[in-house]
């Protein structure tokens, strides 16, 4: 299967879940859920659920999204005293972090939200970035094998993709992604070598571990990097310059 037949169906499997959940009424503002990462009746139920795992409750530090569905995910996470990595939008500005001792007791809903992360959070160069313990994504869908379909951009794959380049994650950290039942599909999603795929899958329902087959990116792959993207993202251009220097 190649390129273009791999873009097909994922597109096609991405309308088919906005639709479903406009529809039938279980996606949350923003709406249209079209284009994005959908918010989900439920969201705030698979956070707590997820809050409530080994994994998150061990985890000292979290790199969390910066969606509308994560953001019960977010809030926990600074309630529970964890520290955030939280990408900015398409990384534009790079990475922030949100350091629990510096969310004043009453803002934590604000401070965990795009809006208040830009306020709160600390943009720090990546070579600040402490090494993260557990990985939680945004999806538009998930398959039982742990493959995953983004809203189309590829920024999760890239944002964990560069954290790999800099050693800030492991392969052995899990991955997880939270989303509302209807999203877990039984269709096949097929996945390339820059796809991310996801350990876990915690819904307002269940957790499904998915002991997924699939790789994770072990850095970024150069050849579907354009010019345009190095551009826009200044995280890439300084990785490209780093590679550069030590070629």
């Amino acid at each position: 299967m190649d390129s273009a037949q791999i873009k097909k169906i994922k597109s096609e499997i991405r309308n088919y879940i906005w639709s479903l959940m406009e529809e039938s009424n279980i996606a949350l503002f923003p709406r249209p859920v079209f284009g994005r990462i959908p918010n989900f009746v439920g969201a705030d139920k698979a956070a707590s659920i997820l809050a409530s795992m080994d994994i998150f409750r061990e985890a000292r530090v979290i790199k969390v999204n910066p969606d509308s569905p994560q953001h019960p995910v977010r809030y926990l996470a600074i309630k529970m005293g964890k520290t955030i990595v939280m990408p900015t939008p398409k990384l534009r500005r790079g990475f922030l972090i949100l350091y629990p001792d510096k969310v004043s007791k009453g803002i934590e809903r604000w401070a965990t939200s795009i809006k208040g992360a830009l306020v709160v959070g600390e943009r720090v160069r990546i070579e600040r970035i402490p090494q993260i313990d557990l990985v939680v994504v945004g999806s538009v869908a998930v398959s039982r094998d742990g493959a995953r379909v983004g809203k189309g951009g590829g920024y999760a794959d890239l944002e964990y993709a560069i954290l790999r380049e800099f050693n800030k994650v492991s392969e052995s950290v899990r991955v997880v992604t939270t989303v509302h039942d209807v999203q877990v599909i039984d269709r096949q999603i097929p996945m390339e070598p820059h796809d991310l795929p996801v350990d876990y899958i915690v819904t307002p329902s269940k957790v499904i571990e998915t002991e997924t087959r699939y790789s994770k990116p072990r850095g970024v792959i150069w050849d579907i990097v354009s010019d345009e993207m190095v551009e826009l993202i200044p995280l890439l251009a300084e990785l490209r310059d780093i590679r550069q220097r030590g070629s």
